[in-house]
């Protein structure tokens, strides 16, 4: 429960304005590395780029850029055919590991919030891992650690359901940070698409939305652009999303998931865009008092003080489609992901739903 203290933290020297940076860099993932230990040379070495990177980008953008977020799994890439335990073994970071430390370093040296997104393991589920989502403070503590709700073929708290609230409760399901810079949350790259998950975590304070991410760019505008835009406008906050600039060392080609990192105020309003390749264009000022007033300001715009939950708390509790605890006590292989979704559907289609 350590980790979920920082969490907690009330703003008490708040600062209403300062500059956020979508950090676009290429993931070299570790899918080829023989072993845990030559994974671990790939991630050092990432993370001595990475450090550069940070440095010079604050040097360009100013010393009031208080807060980076990195894009999805940038340090390894994701799974590719790999078992639970094979990818366990090779790509997931300890809780209390050597690659944070050396986050916590850059995060201090440069006075920031650092958030990114990792394959974590976790010593009260062995045998699984989650995909996280953390931030890390000025200080070099780890005040926010999210672990993704919904994925496709990952590990996720739902999986282990009942365990993983006796271990950190709703609280550790839906973390908000409480910062000098404002209520930070994190969302995992898909999970933009899922209005739920931001809705949750709007109802516990969230402010800003930090979503790394590693998606297909367009210049049309995509499914998940569309949610970005939506997430902020419904929910008043702003969305700082980093995605990579491409993803080396596999067969899939460098460029599918490249470009459009992007930084949208509570408005809905673009506020910084960046293209193809590494790059620190997406930056943008978060003006925490315009966004603060905003919410307090009764009308018709106001959509948060609109909100009448109670209308569909029913529906939801009566509901049920993709079951929780199917990995509690089980071992399971990578079918089990798509099994279950199938039946699923199966189920859903016998009730007449899809």
């Amino acid at each position: 429960m350590g980790w979920l203290v920082g969490s907690m933290t009330e703003n008490i020297d708040g600062i209403n304005s300062f500059r956020a940076l979508a950090l676009q860099v290429t993931c070299y993932a570790v899918n080829q590395a023989r072993d845990r230990q030559e994974a671990r040379l790939l991630m050092q070495n990432s993370l001595n780029r990475l450090a550069q990177q940070i440095a010079a980008s604050i040097a360009f953008i100013g010393h009031d850029c208080r807060l980076i977020v990195l894009p999805e799994y940038f340090l390894t890439g994701f799974p590719m055919g790999e078992s639970l335990a094979t990818w366990a073994e090779k790509a997931c970071l300890e809780m209390a590991g050597s690659e944070y430390d050396s986050l916590s370093k850059i995060a201090q040296k440069h006075r920031i919030f650092l958030a990114g997104n990792a394959y974590e393991l976790d010593p009260n589920f062995p045998g699984l891992y989650f995909q996280s989502c953390f931030v890390i403070d000025p200080s070099g503590s780890i005040v926010l650690r999210y672990r993704r709700l919904n994925s496709m073929f990952a590990p996720t708290p739902h999986d282990v359901w009942d365990k993983y609230l006796d271990c950190y409760g709703l609280a550790g399901v839906f973390p908000v940070a409480k910062t000098e810079i404002g209520n930070l949350a994190a969302l995992a790259s898909e999970e933009i698409l899922y209005p739920e998950v931001a809705r949750c975590l709007t109802m516990r304070g969230a402010e800003i939305f930090l979503h790394s991410t590693s998606e297909v760019y367009s210049k049309n505008l995509t499914p998940k652009d569309a949610a970005k835009i939506t997430r902020a406008v419904e929910n008043m906050a702003y969305i700082v999303s980093a995605n990579t600039a491409g993803i080396a060392n596999i067969p899939i080609p460098l460029a599918s998931a490249d470009g459009g990192s992007k930084i949208i105020d509570h408005r809905g309003i673009v506020l910084a865009e960046t293209v193809t390749g590494e790059s620190m264009a997406a930056f943008a000022e978060i003006d925490l008092a315009a966004l603060r007033r905003d919410r307090q300001r009764p009308g018709l715009n106001n959509l948060l003080s609109r909100q009448r939950f109670e209308l569909y708390a029913q529906s939801y509790q009566n509901s049920h489609f993709y079951p929780a605890n199917t990995m509690l006590n089980k071992e399971v292989d990578r079918q089990h992901f798509l099994q279950t979704q199938q039946a699923t559907i199966e189920r859903l289609a016998n009730l007449g739903v899809i």
